[in-house]
């Protein structure tokens, strides 16, 4: 059974107070939206992710991979039904719709949502209101209201998509939730519990407290890799994933690729899972010669597996020569296309040492890395 989320991100937000559209603005280090994407981005469950965007910002935006985007509508019904009918043409079994603004969003709701979906319809997650409940006018109490049966309606609701799609195109105007469109339509709707922790962010006290979530729920690790390879007979070196003409190679069981090498056990050093040759013994004769990029790739897709997205990585080479300065930014873009990151999260230098040692009388190429992981 195949499982959609579809996140709305096609509002204004303006009730956040002046500046860019909340899912835009930064919060714990990220932008709003980044964190809401890695909440589906790490759940197993989730088979596809469709983020509808205001059609303004589409252009500007490179979804994560894995994301798809279309462009939303003027409601928030009809930027759900947009995603919907993108949807439709290759339709899941299940949809969770979710607000952007929901960046704390723990996976235990996520997994009650999906579970009460083998049962009913609907499924969405709530919490109970405690506290007493007033009717008022011109800044005073005029009544009180009984709170019983009364619920704080949260995302991600989830449905059977033929039936919520039935349900969106049956319906005329907006609403203030999936659930009001579902009911409408017939479906019941069964509640799960909430979380205290998946506030919405609607008003500029909001960031504050979604900060202070995150902090406490953010899961960090650093890893450093080392690696030295020597020079011997070759046209070019291959560093951070680029071929470097050179008067010489460098040596190893693989593509000997140094700066590749540090970064992979970088992360696997993050992880805890040991090194490459952990993972690909020299021993084994199928790496002979392999490309380096074969092991990063492991390295990244064990991080995600793991629930983790990598922050950023930083590679030094030291050497005399080549140089590497010409080559940095193709070794960026290299990295970061391998790694499926931005490649303002990828930090390729170099330095020397000032003649002194093996890198000093240009017998080999070092290198040192530093990758930090995050799960949310």
């Amino acid at each position: 059974m195949s499982t959609a989320a579809l996140i709305v991100a096609a509002g204004r937000g303006t009730r956040a107070g002046p500046g860019a559209p909340k899912q835009w603005r930064p919060l714990a280090g990220r932008r709003v939206i980044d964190w809401t994407l890695a909440r589906f981005l790490s759940a197993p469950q989730i088979d596809r992710i469709l983020l509808v965007l205001h059609p303004d910002d589409i252009a500007g935006f490179t979804p994560p991979s894995g994301v798809e985007v279309t462009a939303g509508g003027a409601t928030r019904a009809q930027s759900v039904r947009n995603g919907l009918e993108a949807l439709a043409a290759d339709p899941p079994d299940l949809v969770l719709i979710h607000d952007v603004a929901r960046p704390c969003l723990p996976q235990p709701v996520i997994d009650a949502v999906i579970r009460a979906l083998g049962a009913a319809p609907g499924a969405a997650p709530a919490l109970p209101v405690t506290d007493a409940l007033w009717r008022g006018d011109n800044h005073h109490v005029t009544g009180t209201q009984d709170r019983a049966g009364l619920f704080r309606a949260q995302t991600p609701q989830g449905f059977r998509f033929a039936e919520i799609l039935a349900a969106h195109r049956a319906h005329a105007g907006d609403a203030a939730d999936d659930v009001e469109i579902a009911r409408a339509a017939g479906l019941e709707v069964a509640i799960v519990p909430g979380h205290e922790d998946n506030l919405k962010i609607t008003h500029a006290d909001d960031f504050a407290r979604a900060e202070r979530i995150l902090g406490g729920q953010m899961d960090i690790r650093l890893g450093n890799g080392y690696d030295v390879h020597r020079f011997g007979p070759g046209d070019h070196v291959m560093l951070c994933g680029v071929a470097v003409p050179h008067d010489r190679g460098l040596q190893g069981h693989s593509d000997a690729d140094v700066g590749m090498h540090a970064v992979t056990d970088a992360i696997y050093g993050a992880l805890a899972m040991g090194d490459i040759g952990r993972h690909f013994p020299p021993s084994d004769p199928q790496w002979k010669g392999a490309a380096s990029d074969i092991f990063l790739r492991h390295a990244a897709d064990l991080a995600r597996d793991n629930g983790f997205a990598i922050s950023n990585i930083d590679c030094t080479l030291v050497c005399e020569r080549p140089k590497i300065g010409p080559h940095a930014a193709a070794m960026q873009a290299r990295m970061s296309a391998i790694l499926d990151i931005a490649p303002e999260r990828v930090s390729i230098k170099a330095t020397t040492s000032e003649r002194l040692g093996f890198t000093g009388r240009e017998e080999g190429i070092a290198a040192l890395a530093t990758a930090a992981l995050m799960k949310p």
